[in-house]
């Protein structure tokens, strides 16, 4: 697997986290770059860490992993959503943005979008891909995109007001839908 490849890997694999970057940014308006550097980050952590142990178990629990990653998915992204959803559907358009991304609510966010990342690097393992400069490649990558997703999204934030909060929940949910119907039917 060549640079190109791996790339195109990084950029895949970072969508998920990109558009759930995105919600952040529409949810929280107020975000300044530390804590939008701390959402990139934290995302491209995950990123960069899931295909390492993926990549480090090999096919060891390939079956149990691929067997639950989608149900894990679909859990903690519809939560979140459903969190998300719920207060924007409860707060009205004169009251200030209060909701505040919290250090356990971005880790749950990190390990959801990253799952499937852990399949990919069973495969990688399976492809005798030079692992380090791959996870790399992919945890710079969804970082970038996923710093750049908050200020997207803080944007359209501005732009909808107190329904941000209502867009970014389905944002939530539909990806956790995405992945679970992914790995159910295709």
């Amino acid at each position: 697997m060549g640079l190109i490849e791996i790339i195109m890997l990084g950029v895949g694999l970072a969508m998920d986290a990109t558009a759930v970057s995105m919600s952040d940014g529409m949810n929280n308006r107020k975000i300044a770059f530390p804590k939008a550097l701390m959402i990139g980050l934290t995302f491209g952590v995950f990123q960069g860490l899931m295909p390492l142990l993926g990549y480090l178990f090999g096919t060891l629990f390939s079956d149990l992993i691929m067997a639950i990653d989608h149900w894990i998915a679909l859990i903690l992204l519809g939560y979140l959503g459903g969190k998300m959803l719920y207060d924007g559907l409860k707060k009205d358009d004169a009251e200030e943005d209060k909701t505040e991304l919290t250090f356990k609510g971005l880790m749950v966010q990190g390990i959801a979008t990253s799952i499937d990342a852990l399949a990919i690097g069973i495969s990688l393992a399976t492809l005798n891909v030079e692992i380090v400069p791959s996870v790399l490649s992919i945890g710079i990558i969804t970082a970038i995109l996923s710093v750049i997703g908050v200020y997207v999204g803080k944007k359209f934030g501005d732009l909808l007001n107190n329904k941000a909060a209502i867009l970014g929940g389905l944002i939530l949910i539909a990806i956790g839908l995405k992945i679970f119907i992914e790995h159910m039917f295709f």
